[in-house]
């Protein structure tokens, strides 16, 4: 089998089934219809909803934990935030409370930031409320010490990774969901902003970064050289499009360095012809989906 072959397999193996993707749909398309009829007073099912994190950058292989926003009316901002104490607090609350009309209490939960509805299949729904900006920034509730407002900025994110990821070949969101079989496969401290954020920054100056699956052992041999020379004393990195801090969760360094040499090995084992050899030495790296 070829190596084109080899990674054009691996990239289907790890993406989100279209069975899971149509539950996601589903479920997304209640809760967003549920807040709009006790918010806006309407049923739509699509309006004021934003896919979020790595499923809404589309780099994700999991249906585990699904991010969105919910753009909530500026008046219950002013609501909210003229309480005298923790506002924020009484917001999550209150669209708990909505979420409750159509879930049960015991798969709701919140932690601060968030409401999460767990499914007994996996499924988690991370809900975040939030306030659209004159700059199309949002900002949203957190809870905890007293309460206080956050803000982010998701779109530019959506948005550079799909530009750049056209620009390369469509080669950005592979490579993004590989490093998280990786991270998966060696656990690996890295969250996954982090990841699409090195993948981003990694393609942009890589010279192959058009080409076809025929390049993948060459572009996961680069990235990882890349991915273990960083600084290991820095603590954060700026997320494209946001330029946002996206902060280490730990140290990853060394793990990339293995996985670079394995990579060398498999490679190796490629030009020799040794079959079994090099698939082993991918499945170090990758998991059993390779």
């Amino acid at each position: 089998m070829s190596i084109a072959t080899k990674f054009e397999n691996l990239c289907k193996n790890i993406l989100i089934s279209q069975n899971d993707a149509d539950k996601i749909s589903s479920r997304y398309k209640a809760i967003t219809k549920r807040l709009n009829k006790d918010f806006w007073n309407t049923e739509s099912e699509e309006s004021h909803s934003l896919y979020v994190g790595s499923y809404g950058r589309d780099t994700d292989i999991h249906v585990s934990d699904v991010d969105m926003i919910f753009q909530l009316p500026y008046s219950v901002y002013e609501t909210y935030n003229n309480y005298l104490g923790n506002g924020q607090s009484s917001l999550l609350q209150a669209v708990r409370t909505s979420l409750q009309k159509t879930y049960s209490t015991t798969h709701i939960k919140g932690d601060g930031q968030i409401i999460g509805i767990n499914w007994d299949d996996g499924i988690c729904f991370e809900i975040v409320p939030c306030f659209i900006n004159k700059d199309d920034s949002y900002t949203f509730p957190d809870s905890n010490n007293g309460g206080s407002w956050k803000t982010t900025n998701p779109k530019p994110e959506i948005k550079a990774i799909r530009e750049k990821n056209v620009e390369c070949n469509y080669n950005l969101k592979s490579l993004c969901r590989m490093i998280r079989a990786w991270k998966d496969n060696c656990s690996v401290p890295l969250g996954g902003l982090l990841i699409d954020t090195f993948a981003y920054n990694f393609l942009s100056n890589w010279q192959y970064k058009d080409k076809s699956f025929l390049y993948y052992d060459w572009m996961v041999r680069d990235f990882f050289e890349y991915l273990k020379n960083q600084n290991e004393d820095q603590e954060y990195w700026l997320a494209p499009g946001s330029n946002q801090r996206v902060n280490r969760k730990g140290k990853f360094n060394y793990k990339a360095k293995l996985a670079y040499n394995t990579i060398l090995e498999a490679m190796k084992a490629e030009e020799y012809k040794y079959e079994y050899t090099a698939n082993q030495k991918w499945k170090e790296v990758f998991g059993l989906k390779f």
